[in-house]
């Protein structure tokens, strides 16, 4: 039977607490990181073919909310995921990562700049259960043969999704 890939991201649905590290210096040989905590929202757009979260991201110095939209294309049977920084609301917006799940796991790419430099990205799902989830992002510089990861985002679910009528 075929994996209908639409619903890919059903499992990210409702209310979570977020346990963030992220590296203090991207691609500068840093083993240094920042721990912080969050919260998001995710709802289902587009009759399922999409959804969309809403974070808080309460870093040490600035607390700011940021959003994510993934839509779905059933003729690629892939994903577009994009990142909207409400410290920069109205841009610039990050390139569209690219990807679907195999295996329990999904996988994004995307190429993109980081300080004028040409990278790589790739966003990693992982650990997938009822109550909680990991999302990892890294950056490559040599085309994707080695890779940096430098935010790492640990999910645990506080309410379920609860649809409005």
């Amino acid at each position: 039977m075929p994996i209908d890939h639409k619903h890919d991201f059903d499992f990210f649905f409702g209310s979570w607490r977020v346990s963030h590290r992220q590296l203090k210096k991207r691609l500068a040989g840093s083993t240094e990181w920042l721990e912080f905590t969050g919260s998001c929202n995710v709802v289902p757009t587009l009759g399922g073919a999409g959804n969309m979260d809403d974070n808080i991201i309460e870093k040490p110095d600035i607390t700011y909310r940021a959003m994510t939209v993934r839509t779905y294309d059933p003729k690629t049977e892939s994903w577009a995921i994009w990142w909207f920084d409400g410290r920069m609301p109205q841009g610039p917006v990050d390139p569209p990562m690219h990807g679907t799940f195999e295996n329990g796991v999904g996988t994004f790419y995307a190429d993109d700049t980081f300080e004028g430099r040409k990278i790589k990205v790739r966003f990693l799902w992982s650990g997938i259960t009822a109550d909680a989830c990991c999302w990892e992002q890294a950056f490559s510089e040599d085309g994707g043969a080695t890779w940096e990861t430098n935010w790492i985002m640990q999910n645990t679910r506080t309410a379920p999704y609860r649809p409005a009528n």
